[in-house]
């Protein structure tokens, strides 16, 4: 794995689950291209990843916690997350594991998919 790669990986979930948007649009490419994992299809670029986050957060309260990373042959980072979300009261909406894939350019994110975990 590249170095520092797992402590990127970590500080980028820690911020999310901190609210901190700024700090991860730090690592993120200007013209990242990001699942909208909430109501479908994606977005571009930091002004749309910070518009997107905040809508979201408005309406949901997910924590995403990494319990696995690995660097593919591909070069990209592969993250196994336990996601739980829940409405703003705290009822539970969903609860389970699925599969975070980053592309990085220059040294920041460019992209992130979303797919099965495997079983």
């Amino acid at each position: 794995m590249p170095p520092g790669s797992e402590e990127l990986i970590n500080h980028i979930y820690d911020r999310f689950n901190a609210r901190d948007i700024e700090a991860i649009l730090e690592h993120m490419h200007p013209d990242v291209h990001w699942p909208n994992g909430w109501e479908g299809g994606y977005v571009n670029g930091h002004g749309e990843v910070r518009e997107y986050w905040t809508r979201q957060w408005k309406e949901i309260d997910p924590k995403v916690d990494p319990v696995k990373i690995k660097i593919n042959t591909s070069g990209t980072i592969q993250v196994t997350v336990h996601q739980v979300a829940k409405d703003l009261v705290g009822k539970l909406l969903s609860d389970g594991y699925v599969e975070h894939v980053y592309t990085i350019k220059d040294g920041l994110i460019a992209g992130m998919e979303i797919g099965q975990a495997a079983g």
